[in-house]
């Protein structure tokens, strides 16, 4: 009867841990400001590194929005390309602000990338903003589109510069 009850009392204590981990691993997840931008996260197999673009003109005004419902947010910008304005999506706001980015709105930009279909609108997922002949802000590897948030500073700094 005694290993019984213990056996009992040993089975609460792991379920009650177990709950207590998985719940803080969700709350670390949604305080850190990237769940829904993992690696193989739905939203991210939209990029398709293998069919990108490059699109020219210039950046009317920063946003900040949620690309699909339950991610956290992401900074984006209106682009206008000289005949059409549409959204492109850049990074999440915990990865880098509007001002963090450096990117200065109304100049001739650049920007490489590519065209996904979200919530029926279509959207450039960008991964290379570039102004001027010196300044650009790159957020993925161009050969294979591995988003630099999910990376570790060590891998981020090897492949920013």
């Amino acid at each position: 009867m005694h290993t019984i009850q213990t056996s009992l009392q040993f089975l609460i204590i792991t379920i009650f841990l177990t709950t207590v981990f998985l719940c803080s691993s969700a709350q670390a997840a949604d305080a850190d400001g990237l769940t829904g931008w993992e690696v193989d996260s739905p939203y991210n197999q939209f990029y398709n590194y293998k069919e990108r673009d490059k699109i020219k003109g210039k950046i009317l005004k920063f946003k900040k929005v949620t690309p699909m419902p339950g991610m956290a947010s992401a900074t984006a910008f209106i682009f206008d390309d000289g005949g059409e304005k549409f959204l492109i999506h850049l990074c999440p706001t915990a990865f880098a602000t509007p001002k963090e980015t450096g990117i200065r709105k109304g100049i001739k930009t650049t920007v490489k990338g590519s065209w996904a279909l979200i919530n029926g609108e279509d959207i450039f997922i960008a991964a290379k903003v570039q102004q001027g002949e010196n300044f650009e802000f790159k957020v993925r590897l161009t050969k294979d589109g591995t988003p630099f948030w999910t990376m570790s500073p060590e891998e981020m700094a090897k492949h920013k510069n």
